[in-house]
């Protein structure tokens, strides 16, 4: 039962009344999700989509997004998730580099994000194309197609066949596509069901998106695990986030720091919840103090990973005590191996090698060699330290540290730090140059609401907590920080 067609199907014959997802079209049971999928598979294979294609989606967090992926990988064909807040070009690259052979578009959706046609963005592509407004026409062909064809298609995709191509982020260079197979998604996010304790039945609220694997797989994966019901927001917003959390009665919340923060600031409050998974490269302490006291989450569980190695490679364990839990994002999950390229204690790269990691980047074998070494270790590029017990705290991107008349100064000790300050609730460090020392810090600062704040303040409380040397010589109070699609601060924009 390691393939999502398999797990789907478990699902629908175990509970098939309870609901599977609620989204502000409809809300289907699991029974009435398979049978969608069904539908959407027959029609897929009617359209000549089969095994081995790659079919992108360019759609938000959508009941059209789950049916489309359910049935995509139902027979075999490989979805790759195109992020919403591309643009034409961007899109347009990762058609040519997987040479999809369909797109599915939310044509109304992504059109209001780039202010134009989609199509006409992407310049008249050579693929098929399937707005989700003409929908209902290609899924009537799935009249063409028996069910029977659709089971045994489904039986035929096997626990080693390619389910996705997620593409990272690309914050240094072209986005590469990771290639995951079914097992390894099944196998990781039962991993992550039991790791973080996610329950049978339970209602979870997802924001983060499906194009990227948090909302995909510790999202709408976990859930179909877990026999639980999904209720995806198409966009975020804090205010409607806190209502749908009341008239849901949602359990768990998976996603990203800033998600959390985006709370914090939020007018309406949040009903107690029962937990929350974050992780990020670095999770500021204070946030996870502020989810517990002020948002009220029962627990709230770290987690480390990346989509190199299937959005996960380690988690904090249920019952481990509130300083591991804020400080680290706990142990390797069972069966896979992390290391730091440094002594106990000491930071270094942080290693990963096991059962999670890709098969390699799409048709890039010189990434792939970079990435994963001759032993199977991939290079994940983040910096960390492990503790006697084996828990990994993230410090820092290596590409982030920065150095200053010699020291080595990582931007996330910073601003785990500038968090701590009464008045900010989000802060970036980068390294800028300069003429003495080489590079110095830059501190941008988003102060809490109703705050007052002054970058002399910023540097003044700096002083008091951190190493001369670790002090930004400089702070931007801002309004926001820029942030990508997955909330990811993209510090590339803060460098100009």
């Amino acid at each position: 039962m390691n393939t999502i067609p398999a797990v789907l199907r478990a699902a629908a014959a175990e509970v098939p009344d309870r609901e599977a997802v609620v989204t502000p079209e409809a809300r289907l049971t699991y029974a009435q999700l398979l049978d969608r999928a069904q539908t959407f598979s027959r029609a897929a294979l009617a359209g000549g989509i089969g095994p081995g294609d790659r079919v992108a989606l360019w759609v938000p967090n959508t009941l059209d997004w789950v049916v489309a992926m359910l049935g995509l990988t139902g027979i075999g064909a490989i979805v790759v998730p195109i992020n919403t807040r591309f643009k034409g070009e961007e899109a347009r690259y990762l058609l040519d580099k997987t040479q999809a052979s369909t797109l599915i578009v939310d044509d109304v959706f992504v059109g209001g994000l780039l202010g134009v046609d989609p199509l006409a963005a992407l310049g008249d592509p050579d693929l098929t194309v399937l707005r989700t407004s003409d929908l209902t026409g290609f899924l009537r062909r799935a009249s063409e197609v028996d069910l029977d064809v659709v089971e045994k298609a489904a039986a035929a995709v096997g626990e080693d066949d390619p389910s996705d191509l997620i593409f990272t982020s690309g914050t240094t260079g072209r986005p590469k596509g990771a290639i995951t197979t079914h097992g390894q998604s099944i196998r990781v996010f039962r991993s992550w069901c039991e790791t973080t304790g996610f329950r049978d039945g339970e209602r979870m609220l997802i924001v983060a998106p499906f194009f990227h694997t948090f909302g995909y797989k510790a999202g709408l994966l976990a859930c179909l695990l877990r026999r639980a019901t999904a209720v995806p927001l198409k966009v975020f917003d804090a205010d409607e986030a806190v209502r749908v959390v009341r008239d849901e009665r949602i359990d768990v919340i998976p996603g990203p720091p800033t998600l959390y923060s985006s709370l914090l600031e939020s007018a309406e409050k949040l009903p107690p919840i029962r937990l929350a998974v974050t992780g990020a490269a670095a999770v500021p302490t204070e946030l996870i103090r502020r989810m517990r006291e002020e948002l009220g989450f029962e627990e709230v569980i770290t987690a480390y990973g990346l989509t190199e190695c299937t959005g996960m490679a380690t988690a904090c364990r249920q019952g481990d005590p509130d300083e591991v839990i804020s400080l680290t994002s706990g142990r390797a999950i069972d069966d896979v191996e992390v290391r730091v390229l440094a002594e106990t204690g000491q930071p270094g790269e942080v290693l990963v090698r096991g059962y999670n990691v890709m098969q390699g980047y799409w048709e890039d074998p010189e990434a792939t060699a970079e990435a994963i070494d001759a032993e199977g270790w991939l290079h994940t590029g983040d910096v960390g330290i492990l503790d006697g017990a084996g828990n990994l705290r993230i410090t820092d991107r290596i590409k982030d540290m920065y150095v200053v008349g010699g020291f080595n100064a990582y931007p996330a000790e910073i601003e785990q730090v500038l968090v701590r300050h009464e008045g900010i609730s989000e802060a970036a460090v980068i390294g800028v140059p300069d003429e003495r020392m080489g590079e110095v810090g830059k501190a941008f600062v988003v102060p809490r609401s109703g705050a007052s704040l002054t970058a002399e303040d910023v540097i003044a409380y700096s002083r008091d907590k951190l190493a001369n040397y670790k002090v930004p010589r400089y702070v931007e109070v801002v309004g926001a920080l820029p942030k990508n699609a997955t909330g990811k601060v993209t510090k590339n924009v803060l460098r100009g």
